[in-house]
């Protein structure tokens, strides 16, 4: 432990291209490889141009790559957070340095958080300095219960932080979605279903029209010639979409980009659901679901994944009525898979994500509840959210081809007492200082010589 200490990096200036990966083997380590399984204990992880060649007991260090005594430390997968605001807003209560949601634009699914983030943004350091290394970036609804097009990121330090630009569409339903539409569900379900029917016709017309990436399209006699393109003469009479908002929902309706929708009433939930039978393609995922354990066996049936709070346990709303600790538990007992990514109030951040999995291990051992095993809860908050993501077998893990997404922690990362020493992103070193450890070590040791008279007497 003190020798990982000792070889601590210093803070690296934040680049304008990724810095080269490096070779790096830990031996030594208790090591958590994020795939559900129980930590390892003395076993080693090595990596190599930015990827992890192996992990675990036994494993043999290949000549040349340099080696750091993880006794006493422990190694785990970098976090993945879901659902978070990281690098698109400075200040939250600063307008013009929020960009979480646009009420007054004339866009809505359009919308994509993709060219806005900025990766020196305090959050996403922060973040980095608590062991998150990936995260999905979400922004949040406005006008319309269309919210626009998250995207996932690295927190590694450089300009280039985008894993995957436009990985996910966002909807509100339930109570909020039916402020947003109008005052009801009813509405909400209404625009929700509209919204995916003008897709799916507006994907079918580009198709048939043979519209270029321009956006050109074929007129005149070809609405003759294809009785299917006549029909959809009249189709401009009948619209709520832009054409730039149709335009992105087609890669929803045709299940090339997810659908997170955020619902958290059973019956709001059983409802999401059912828009499967309608729209066979949509790869949906729930977010909220508060009461998903009163409902956990239809949505496991589904094979529809949850991203939800780990300990929401307050009936705060009506829809959420059902709340219990046990809600992340019960519905992993169903063969739900569940990841932890909500965020309840202004206090918590994404670092406090092994703060909520411990909870859920702590959880599991009181009489009557259900948690989460140590290593559910891990994953958790790695492998299960990244492979939610889209990055299956790439992220959140330490297996054979993985990034080389490497924390090392000071102790068990699931107790409050233990924080991460060292980070690394695809095998790049990262720095962990932040205005909060600055103004840590600042005001650490004052001289109080210095300070004003009525302070001092």
């Amino acid at each position: 432990m003190n020798r990982l200490l000792a070889l601590a990096s210093a803070a690296l200036a934040l680049t304008a291209a990724p810095l080269a990966a490096q070779d790096v083997a830990i031996t030594g380590a208790t090591v958590a490889l994020g795939d559900g399984s129980d930590p390892v204990e003395n076993a080693t992880v090595v990596v190599r141009g930015g990827r992890v060649v192996a992990a675990g007991a036994g494993v043999a260090v290949p000549a040349g790559v340099p080696v750091l005594d993880g006794s006493g430390a422990w190694v785990t997968p970098g976090l993945f957070a879901s659902l978070t605001e990281l690098g698109i807003y400075d200040v939250q209560a600063v307008d013009e340095s929020n960009d979480v949601s646009a009420s007054g634009s004339p866009f809505s699914a359009a919308l994509d958080v993709s060219p806005i983030i900025n990766p020196n943004s305090q959050d996403i350091l922060i973040s980095r300095a608590g062991g998150v290394t990936r995260a999905s970036v979400t922004p949040s609804a406005g006008a319309s219960i269309f919210a626009g097009q998250g995207a996932i990121i690295d927190t590694g330090a450089d300009y280039q932080p985008l894993v995957r630009p436009r990985a996910f569409q966002v909807v509100e339903m339930g109570e909020r979605g039916a402020r947003l539409a109008g005052g009801s569900r009813t509405s909400s379900h209404a625009l929700l279903r509209n919204a995916l029917q003008e897709a799916s016709q507006y994907g079918e017309d580009a198709e048939l029209t043979g519209r270029s990436e321009q956006g050109d399209i074929r007129t005149g006699d070809d609405l003759a010639i294809d009785p299917r393109l006549a029909g959809r003469a009249e189709r401009d009479t009948d619209v709520l979409l832009t054409r730039f908002d149709a335009a992105a929902l087609v890669p929803v309706v045709t299940g090339e980009q997810q659908l997170y929708v955020k619902v958290e009433r059973a019956s709001d939930i059983l409802s999401a659901l059912s828009l499967t039978k309608e729209f066979p393609d949509l790869d949906m995922v729930l977010v909220g679901a508060t009461e998903g354990w009163l409902v956990a066996d239809q949505i496991a049936a589904a094979g529809v994944p949850v991203i939800a709070a780990a300990l929401r346990d307050l009936p705060a709303s009506f829809e959420q009525l059902a709340a219990t600790q046990s809600n992340l538990g019960r519905m992993a007992d169903a063969g739900v898979r569940v990841a932890i990514g909500i965020y309840d109030s202004s206090g918590d951040h994404p670092r406090g994500l092994p703060q909520a999995a411990g909870n859920l291990v702590a959880l599991s051992r009181v009489p009557g509840a259900s948690g989460l095993s140590w290593g559910e809860a891990f994953a958790a908050i790695s492998s299960v959210p990244a492979s939610i993501a889209g990055l299956d077998g790439e992220a959140g893990v330490l297996a054979e081809g993985a990034y080389g997404d490497l924390v090392v922690w000071d102790g068990d990362p699931l107790e409050t007492s233990s924080a991460p020493i060292r980070v690394f992103v695809e095998g790049v070193e990262q720095p962990l200082d932040n205005h909060q450890t600055r103004l840590r070590e600042r005001y650490r040791s004052l001289d109080e010589s210095e300070r004003p008279l009525g302070y001092v007497h």
